[in-house]
C-alpha cells in the first residue's frame, strides 16, 4: 500500500532562517513528530552535511520503535532536501522544499511517500492519515521553534 502525503504552511518568517533550521539534522527531535534521536552516521562526500550523507533516526510511530537511515539524494538550501530510507522497516521518500514569499514569510512543504507493507500491511489504511496528522504538526512545531530563536 503507497503513502503519498504532502502537506503545506505559510510561516511569517524569512526563508534562510527557516530552512537553516529545518535542514540541520541536529533540530530534528525539537520539531519532528516522534523522533527521539538524530545522529549523522555518514557524511557527504565533500564532507559534512549534503548530498550523500547519512542520518540515523530513531522515532516511535504507532507505538513502535523504527530505527532508520535517511540519505541525502538532494540538498540545495534553502529551497530543497531530498532524502532518501537506505535502512529501516518502510521505504519512504522525504522531500522539505522552502520557497521565499513577497512579504518575507515562507512557504514550507513536506512530502513524504513511502510502502506501508510487510509489518506495517495491517496499520495501512490509517497510516496515511497519521501521517498527514504528524506533518501538519511537525510544520506548526517547525514555526514555534524557529520564531523562538528568533526572539519572537
Amino acid at each position: 500500500m503507497g503513502i503519498d502525503v504532502t502537506v503545506e504552511r505559510v510561516i511569517p518568517l524569512p526563508c534562510e532562517r527557516v530552512a537553516a533550521y529545518a535542514m540541520d539534522w541536529r533540530h530534528d527531535a525539537e520539531w519532528t513528530q516522534g523522533i527521539r534521536t538524530a545522529r549523522l552516521t555518514r557524511e557527504a562526500d565533500a564532507g559534512g552535511f549534503g548530498a550523500g550523507a547519512e542520518v540515523t533516526r530513531t522515532a516511535y510511530f504507532l507505538g513502535r520503535r523504527i530505527d532508520y537511515v535517511l540519505r541525502v539524494a538532494a540538498y540545495e538550501p534553502p529551497g530543497l532536501l531530498d532524502m532518501v530510507s537506505v535502512a529501516g522497516p518502510l521505504p519512504m521518500h522525504v522531500t522539505y522544499t522552502f520557497e521565499p514569499l513577497p512579504d518575507g514569510g515562507t512557504h514550507a512543504r513536506i512530502r513524504v511517500r513511502g510502502d506501508a507493507s510487510g509489518l506495517y500491511r495491517p496499520a495501512g489504511p490509517m497510516m496515511g492519515r497519521k501521517v498527514r496528522s504528524s506533518l501538519v504538526k511537525d510544520l506548526r512545531d517547525l514555526e514555534r521553534q524557529v520564531s523562538r530563536r528568533a526572539g519572537g
